[in-house]
This record gives structure tokens, sequence and C-alpha cells, in this order.
């Protein structure tokens, strides 16, 4: 995806193993070693992710009422849709609706596979109109097409970002700012891309993981990603970053516990 905010604007703790210190005259005690921090990919971090994220997309924490989401947000993209924004124009929607019918072929939006190929990389709604959106929502009522839309979204999106994140070393916040960076910028090879973000972030500062503090990091990250924000004016209002994201960084929030309060686009959101 690389939609923005749209006319109502629209995250397993492993324990360590025990160690047992036994002395030859007294009794074995068993002292439990410090459990690792939970990443974004646990389940209660992710739902986190998944809220922050809605909070942006949809102006709304219920991520899940998302799936019937459809609307030409007027970004370039054409139809921005579903739980992360997918887009005929970017290539994510196309990738879904095939999913989908691979795993259900003949499927309420198989017969639209043909335009979808066809407007990819445009904003046309050639072959898609009228009735796409009435389709797309009667496709969401489906398990299927859910189950689908949550595969492509870790696929794509949510497995790239932590899997990056925690290579540079970060925990759960910057994760999820990875992940909210290519939610909307995705990761191809242009200037604004998550990949381009995150080398224009190490020209300054070193993540963790090469020795730099990860405080310095994530700010020069967020930096660069306002300024990539700003090159497109469908992007423009940096809220999400900077009274939301920026607002947990302020606060040493590094695991992203809650409570969490944040605003985004002037509105406010809580979880508790």
């Amino acid at each position: 995806m690389q939609p923005t905010a749209h006319t109502s604007r629209r995250a397993v703790l492993a324990l360590m193993g025990a160690v047992t210190c036994a002395g030859i005259l007294s009794p074995a005690i068993a002292t439990a070693a410090p459990a690792a921090v939970p990443g974004l990919d646990d389940p209660a971090k992710k739902e986190i992710a998944m809220k922050l994220v809605s909070s942006a997309e949809n102006s709304s924490l219920d991520w899940k009422a998302q799936y019937k989401y459809i609307e030409d947000i007027r970004d370039g993209r054409g139809y921005t849709a579903g739980i992360i924004g997918f887009c005929s124009g970017t290539g994510d929607m196309l990738d879904l609706v095939q999913l989908y019918t691979d795993r259900k072929p003949g499927n309420v939006l198989a017969r639209y596979l043909p335009a979808l190929r066809r407007v990819n990389g445009t904003d046309s709604h050639s072959g898609l109109d009228p009735n796409f959106p009435a389709d797309w929502r009667k496709a969401a009522q489906d398990s299927a097409f859910q189950q689908a839309q949550n595969d492509e979204r870790d696929r794509v999106y949510f497995n790239p970002a932590v899997r990056q994140g925690k290579a540079d070393g970060l925990r759960a916040l910057g994760q999820f700012a990875y992940y909210d960076a290519i939610v909307m910028h995705g990761d191809g090879g242009d200037a604004t891309s998550f990949s381009s973000i995150r080398r224009r972030a190490l020209r300054t500062a070193k993540p963790p993981a090469q020795g730099g503090n990860e405080t310095t990091y994530l700010n020069a990250f967020l930096d660069a990603r306002v300024w990539a924000m700003k090159q497109e004016e469908a992007h423009s209002d940096t809220s999400r970053v900077d009274t939301a994201q920026r607002v947990f960084l302020r606060q040493g929030n590094l695991d992203l516990n809650p409570p969490l309060d944040w605003k985004v686009y002037g509105d406010s959101y809580h979880i508790g």
C-alpha cells in the first residue's frame, strides 16, 4: 500500500531457559534468566500495531472493520481498500485478489483480475466501475478473503518491517516505525520508499545493531520519514509521526507498552 489518509483519515514472549545453579553442599537454586523483550510480532504487540495504523488510515481503532473499506482517495493510486489500504494502482490489490482467487476460484472478485492487471500503475477505474466497490464489500464478508488480506499484509508489509527492525536491533517501537513507513511508502526503488528512508537515516545515525543509540537512530529515521512524506502532497500531514510515534519515543517507550495515548490528524486515541 502506499495510500495515506482518506476523507475520514483514515501491532512470543519467549522465556529464556532457567539456569540452575547447584552448590556442592547446598540445595539447587533455580534462577530465571531475564525474559526476552517481545517484538512487534508478539500477538499483543501486533494487535497494538494494527490499531495504530488503523487510527491513521481509517480514523478508528477497529481495524477488523476495515476489511470492507474501499474508496478512491484521489491520491493517484486508484481504489484504496481493505485493512492496509491495498491499491488498484500499486499492484498489491492485484496480488491480493489473485491470492484470494487461487484459494477460492470463482469468487465475486475473480472476474476483475484482467481489469486490475490493466489499471496497475495508474489511477484508472477502467473495467472496475460501477460494481467493484460493492463486490469488494461483499467479498469482505467471506472469511477466506479476510484471511487473504491478513496474509498479504504480513507478507508484503508486516513481516519485512519486523525482520529489518530486529536485524537493526530495534525494539517494538522501532519495528512499528518501519512497518508504518512500509505501509505508507512501500519498498520500491524510489527516493521515498522505506529502504531509501532507512538509508537516509543511516547517513546521520547508527542503529543499535551497529553500535548506535536506539533513540538517536529512531529520531533520525523519523526525520527521514517526515522528509519523505513531505515530498508528496497526499502524504504531507505528518501527524502520524509527530503526534504519535514521536510521542512514544519522547516518553522512552521503546517497547510500545500500553497505556498509549496519541493523536492523528487532530483526533485523540487511547489503548489501555
